[in-house]
């Protein structure tokens, strides 16, 4: 499979955000839990340089705890702070303020010297397409935020977040990358769906998901499925369309619709907790 998605308007919204880096005090960069290396845009690391990092593990409940604790390492030690969350059911929000204030502890005691007192930390949010960066926002903010309106400078039509006294939030579109080096990095956002599915091959993406999940972590698909695993993926998806009553006319099995399940239901975490990939130094996913 070959995967090429860069949309005009990704372009602009870069440019947008190298214009508000120089406003910020702190970025605040969403990955998703699965692919917490591949779900991140490079182009973020030279845009938010001299900048306090903030890496928070989205969807960590679709994981283990291990490679939690691996992904967590892996970024502390290359001096990000390191938040993990659930944006959907809000865990490990709260813990959020208090690492802001120790990520720009050094600008706060900067401007205290200056004699300027209670200034908000400028954060902005940034995130590849369907990282949950909005549902995030949502729950970070709570109903009580209010905008407080554009600030000079700011392109116009943008608008700051203000959570509480401490923390201003400025959203930006979720931007992918202009070509993927690694076509496994392609395949991974595809599978976790920050790819527009109709400009993708699902049934392949979907087989893909399928021969990954059998030879990484064996027994899970025929928990899910009722299935008999094999090397044979073919024969896995058939399978599955047979259990799901995937069945076209003639009574052939419809492996369209059975990947798109598999892919959905990956998605959704509903057939097990599945990391896609791990540092390089980790030769091992967890079983």
């Amino acid at each position: 499979m070959h995967f090429q998605w860069y949309p005009g308007h990704m372009t602009k919204a870069k440019r947008m955000m190298q214009e508000d880096m120089k406003l910020i005090d702190l970025v605040i960069e969403l990955v998703d839990a699965r692919i917490p290396l591949s779900s991140r845009n490079p182009d973020i690391d030279e845009l938010g340089k001299n900048k306090s990092r903030l890496i928070l593990l989205n969807k960590s409940d679709l994981v283990t705890e291990k490679s939690n604790d691996i992904w967590e390492k892996y970024f502390k030690d290359k001096g990000y702070y390191v938040v993990r969350i659930n944006s959907k059911n809000g865990t490990g929000i709260r813990q959020i303020d208090s690492v802001v204030q120790e990520a720009c502890k050094e600008k706060i005691e900067r401007d205290r010297r200056r004699g300027i007192l209670n200034r908000p930390v400028r954060a902005m949010v940034v995130g590849i397409p369907n990282v949950g960066k909005s549902t995030f926002i949502n729950a970070y903010a709570k109903k009580a935020c209010t905008k407080t309106g554009n600030k000079p400078g700011v392109t116009k039509g943008k608008q700051w977040i203000r959570l509480n006294k401490n923390i201003e939030l400025l959203d930006t579109p979720g931007i992918l990358w202009p070509k993927f080096d690694d076509q496994l990095v392609g395949m991974r956002l595809a599978m976790i769906g920050s790819i527009n599915d109709d400009i993708l091959n699902t049934t392949e993406l979907g087989f893909e998901l399928i021969k990954f999940i059998h030879a990484n972590y064996e027994g899970l698909l025929e928990k899910r499925y009722a299935i008999k695993e094999s090397e044979d993926t073919l024969d896995m998806l058939t399978q599955i369309a047979i259990s799901r009553h995937c069945i076209l006319k003639g009574n052939e099995p419809d492996l369209d619709k059975a990947a798109n399940i598999v892919l959905d239901e990956f998605r959704a975490g509903t057939i097990g907790k599945i990391t896609l990939e791990f540092p390089e130094q980790e030769n091992v996913l967890d079983n």
